[in-house]
Order: structure tokens, then sequence, then C-alpha cells
């Protein structure tokens, strides 16, 4: 029987596919052609099945799909560390706010966000889902990344470097939209900033906009307990509830931090099958309390994870995320069951592709999908011994056992090293705005 021509076969020692979920394949192959999955079988059986232009032998690696951050600010990476140590409000309205005024440009958005990219493709993030300003800045560096990435159409009332008023930062970010639409990497979402920074009438109007062009809404919601407060004084009904007035929940919004809840906003959320993602680092860091997780997960609401961004965070590290996450919810819950590792590593795969819309493309391994692969070394003696690889990815390895990435079946970090831009022009982009800041 003549081999079928593939582009490409990796061959590991274990690979996790997410679906079926909680499996772990041992000496397996992931066949490759256009970019695309083929077939996943045994090693033995593909050596004979398949000819490849490329071999790739990951003889002590665990093979997943690549992750999907499902909330960043990619571009305040050059922000990182600015301001610690302090509560939500103050860090925003003492720090970011007046720091974003002097210094957001698109210079400062593509530095950013390739800073960011490059440090998301090394730490196995193949597919980011970005709230920030000057989305074709943000574009044009995901795009020379090779990199994944939904771009958010930012929206607030009051003006910024980037847009004068509602209706100016919906313009120009469908401006960008319309340009990078037919882009197979780049995607947009409507990112009305949050409740407390929206009117009702820019609410209504990008439900309506959301449901015109089939877009996902990215918003921060219920994230302090101030922000509830403050939505029931000014509006007479918690930020939640104010929403589903305004005909914005559905399946296509994705509710980011849902520190919280009660039971009412619960009921909304799966009501209206609404996306979540979850933030623990950047919660716990902020103060801002810990989303009740397991009662959502219950409740088989879509969660996904999220790094936030660099300045609150302080890393673009999915790993660290899927670590705490199932640490908190045990913690929070009392019941260490709660968010077991092949949840975690869900959340941070298929979960955050079904709340993107993009699950039939990514987030899990299967024929037919695209080839977004991260692999890590199971090798170092301070790793080992491994039993449960699935159990290992979640509480004993990190961003730093990631060796290879692809995106799309291209090869993106070999050996933890990446291919699309050097350390040294990242280093002289930081170190200028990173002056800018000082003076």
């Amino acid at each position: 029987m003549t081999p079928i021509e593939v582009d490409l076969l990796i061959e590991a020692r274990w690979i996790i596919p997410v679906e079926p979920d909680d499996t772990t394949l041992e000496h397996h192959t992931v066949a490759i052609r256009d970019g695309r999955i083929v077939e996943i079988l045994p090693t033995s059986e593909a050596r004979a099945k398949f000819s490849a232009r490329e071999y790739v032998q990951l003889p002590e690696h665990i093979l997943i799909p690549g992750l999907v951050n499902l909330h960043c600010h990619a571009a305040m990476t050059l922000m990182r560390g600015l301001a610690d140590d302090l509560p939500l409000m103050r860090w925003l309205q003492e720090a970011i706010w007046p720091a974003e005024a002097r210094h957001v440009s698109p210079t400062f958005v593509r530095d950013g966000s390739l800073l960011a990219g490059a440090e998301m493709l090394r730490g196995g993030i193949t597919t980011c889902n970005d709230m920030y300003f000057f989305p074709e800045a943000a574009a044009e560096a995901f795009d020379r990344l090779g990199m994944r990435a939904v771009l958010g159409i930012t929206v607030l009332e009051f003006p910024s470097q980037y847009a004068a008023d509602a209706d100016d930062y919906l313009h120009k970010g469908l401006a960008a939209h319309d340009q990078w639409r037919s882009h197979p990497r780049i995607h947009f979402a409507l990112a009305p900033h949050a409740p407390y920074t929206v009117s009702n009438r820019t609410f209504e109007r990008v439900g309506a906009l959301a449901d015109e062009l089939d877009l996902p809404i990215h918003i921060h919601i219920h994230e302090t307990a101030a922000e509830i407060s403050d939505s029931l004084r000014d509006h007479g009904r918690r930020p939640l509830a104010r929403l589903d007035d305004l005909g914005l929940l559905g399946p296509n919004l994705i509710g980011v931090h849902a520190v919280h809840l009660d039971s009412e906003d619960v009921e909304r959320l799966v009501l209206h099958n609404c996306s979540v993602a979850h933030c623990p680092t950047s919660n716990m860091k902020l103060a801002s309390g810990a989303a009740p997780i397991s009662i959502l997960l219950d409740r088989q609401i879509t969660v996904g994870l999220g790094s936030d961004g660099a300045a609150s965070n302080n890393r673009l590290d999915l790993f660290r995320e899927m670590h705490q996450a199932s640490l908190l919810a045990k913690l929070s819950s009392g019941d260490a069951t709660t968010l077991p590792a092949h949840q975690a590593l869900r959340m941070a795969t298929l979960c955050g592709a079904q709340a993107l819309g993009l699950e039939s493309s990514i987030g899990s391994l299967l024929p037919g999908k695209a080839a977004d692969l991260c692999a890590l070394r199971v090798d170092d003696v301070d790793d080992l011994p491994c039993f449960d690889p699935i159990s290992h990815l979640i509480y004993v390895l990190g961003r730093r056992a990631v060796s290879d990435v692809w995106v799309a079946g291209e090869r993106r970090v070999i050996g933890g090293k990446l291919l699309q831009i050097t350390n040294t022009e990242l280093l002289s982009a930081v170190r200028l705005w990173q002056n800018k800041f000082r003076q």
C-alpha cells in the first residue's frame, strides 16, 4: 500500500487531545496536511500509513492543543509592574488611565502587542482575545507573529488618545474590522469596556452591531463589589440585569471576571447561555474576590481562562492561570475534587474556543481542526516522576517547559525560541518605552 503524503508528522510520548475528555494517548502521532489535522493514531501505524515532508519526534514530551487566552490587554504589557499593590479603581484612575493618556499610540500598541504575543507564544498560547485601543496596530503585530487573535472594538464614553467618544470608537473599530475581515487568523469582537464606562444608548448600538455582524461581545462584568453597588445606585439594577434589559445577554457574550454573582445573576448567565472569562490571578492581585467557578461549572456555563493584562497580573501565563484556577476553586468550595486537572486544561483550550465561536477550528485535537499545537518537555529531574500527564500539566509543569508551538501547522516556537522576531528587537522596544514612562 502506497503511503499517504502529508506535510508533517509529530510523534509524541503523550498526546492529550482534550476531546474526548480526560484522555491521554501514549506513543501516538499527529498527521498534518494544509495546516489541519488529518489523523491521530499510534506511532507504529502512522509510520506505515503516512509519508511526510517533515518528521518531528518528541520522545519525552506532552502534546496538547494550543492554549486560548480568553481575556487580555496585550499592549499593556509595556506597563508591566507600573502600579502594583493597588485596588482596581485606584489602579485605573491614579496610574493606568493617566499613563495611557500620555503614551498610547499606534506604535505603543504595535510594540506592546509584539511583546505580549511573543510571551504568549513562548508560553503555548496560540489564540488570544484582546481588548485595547488601535486594533489595527495590534492586528499587524499578531499577524507578524503568526498568531491567532480576536481583537476587541473597544468602546468607552470618554475620550482617549484613540477616539473622541463612543461613536468614534465604534467607527474606527469597525473600519479595522473591515480592513482585516478576510484574514484567516485575525478576527474581531465588540468590546464595550464595562457597565460603568458605557451608556445605555451605546450598549443598544453594540447589541445591534453584534447581531448584524455576528460578532462576540467581550465585556468586563461584576468585577468588584463597588461595581454592583454603584450600578444599583445609578441604574437601580445590577449590571447583568441592566444588560439583560438592554438585550445584550446571549450566547455571544463573554463576561470577564464575573466575581460578584448572586443566584439571579447565575440564572441569567444560564438562561442566555453566556460565557465567562475567569482571570484568577488578576482577581486575587487586585483583591477583587474569587469568582464562584464551581457553581458556574455545575450549571454548565462555559468558563474559559484569561490572563488579563500584564499590568495587573503581571504575566500572560495560562499555565499559571490553570494552576491558580484549580487551587482557588478547591479553596473557595472546600472540596478538593472541584475543578480537576482535566477540567482546568479544557477551560484553557476548548472552553475558550467555544466562547469565541471558534470551537470548530481550534481548542482540541481532532481530524479536520487546525493544527494549533503546544509541546512541553517532561525530562527535567525537577519535574519527575510523571504518573499522570494531565495532572502534571496543571500541578507540576509551567510555561518554561514549552518547547515547540505550531499555529495552523506552521512552527512558531522551536526549542523554546520564537522564530518570527528576535529578543534584540523586543528589548530595544521595551527599553524605549520604559524610558518614556520614567520621563
